[in-house]
């Protein structure tokens, strides 16, 4: 009977790891299925024959604050004018740090004139375990296909300094551009940088 239960501990472990094992660029994204800052409910197989951009955010936390001065902004409007499907997750516990509402999401979204198709609720975190988010920003890039193509930092220096932009080498706005073009992102993993995802 000690085996078994043993037995069956093991078994569970092993489950959960998987529930929670790291995406992998070049497999099929995880799926999901979440509500967005409105109440409607999406999942990534809505979505399919679309290139997906999935941004983790955290209004409060100064590096995201560095790339909404701008960057973020005209990112999202570039690629959403290619039909591109940019979904901004938060994914911070209520109580925590850039927990919103709806009303809220929808008036940073107006003040700070950003443009992502959807504003994504993952209170629960397990979108942002699911693709392993550790920082706001975290960025991933999926293509038509659902498969994972990029995922990590948006740029080459991890600073919260809005100078620091324009020098550093743009890692997604790079692997964005390649995955509409039909190519592989080089670098297709980078490391995030930024605050810590508030799960």
């Amino acid at each position: 009977m000690k085996k078994m239960t043993l037995l069956a501990a093991a078994a569970a472990t092993l489950f959960a790891a998987n529930l929670f094992a790291a995406p992998q660029v070049g497999a099929p994204a995880p799926n999901f299925t979440v509500k967005d800052s409105t109440g409607k409910v999406h999942s990534l197989k809505d979505f399919a024959g679309k290139e997906v951009v999935l941004e983790w955010t955290n209004h409060d936390c100064p590096f995201v604050v560095k790339h909404y001065n701008g960057n973020m902004q005209q990112l999202q409007k570039t690629y959403t004018e290619q039909d591109v499907v940019w979904l901004s997750v938060i994914s911070s516990k209520p109580g925590s740090q850039g927990h919103i509402d709806g009303a809220k999401s929808a008036e940073l979204t107006t003040s700070r004139g950003a443009a992502p198709t959807a504003v994504l609720f993952d209170e629960s975190g397990v979108m942002g375990k699911a693709y392993d988010a550790r920082t706001t920003p975290h960025m991933y890039v999926i293509d038509k296909a659902g498969v994972l193509q990029y995922m990590g930092g948006i740029d080459s220096i991890p600073s919260a300094k809005v100078d620091d932009i324009a020098r550093a080498t743009p890692y997604f706005a790079n692997a964005a551009t390649a995955v509409l073009a039909g190519q592989t992102p080089d670098p297709a993993v980078t490391k995030p940088y930024g605050c810590s995802v508030k799960y």
